[in-house]
């Protein structure tokens, strides 16, 4: 068999890093989705006088809740146990995908075009998240 001397180089990626670098590319998503709906028209007028969808403690302290789980799978998808792992992406990959596509169908303005193409890029990651999780290969395989 004659080798390609052009051939790259491929190293098979452990599966705790492949999730723990798409909850990683997730948060970016999630973070200059953010970033950018400051440039939204009126938004940090709202922002700036507390008319918003966080307008109450309450609100703030659950979005806080929410959107540390996929920080939190970062650096979980790395130390955690495969069966626990596997079951908290699992778990959480469906939980954010559905979370996703109903901000991208509750997003369709024009000025929030943006948010809806990061909810669908961002569906898409935590489906890969899932299916990464359930296709996990067993020692024996």
């Amino acid at each position: 068999m004659q080798e390609n001397k052009n051939a790259l180089e491929d190293y098979k990626v452990n599966t705790k890093i492949k999730l723990a670098g798409l909850w990683t590319s997730l948060m970016f998503c999630f973070i200059y989705g953010d970033y950018f709906e400051l440039y939204v028209p009126h938004k940090v007028e709202g922002l700036l006088n507390g008319q918003n969808m966080m307008d109450n403690p309450m609100k703030l302290f659950a979005a806080t809740i929410m959107m540390t789980i996929p920080i939190l799978m970062i650096f979980l998808s790395l130390l955690l146990q495969p069966r626990l792992n596997r079951i908290l992406n699992i778990i959480f990959g469906f939980f954010f995908t559905a979370l996703m596509i109903l901000i991208a169908f509750n997003s369709l303005t024009t000025w929030m075009s943006f948010y809806v193409f990061l909810a669908i890029i961002e569906s898409f990651i935590s489906f890969i998240i899932i299916k990464q999780a359930w296709t996990w290969k067993k020692i024996n395989e």
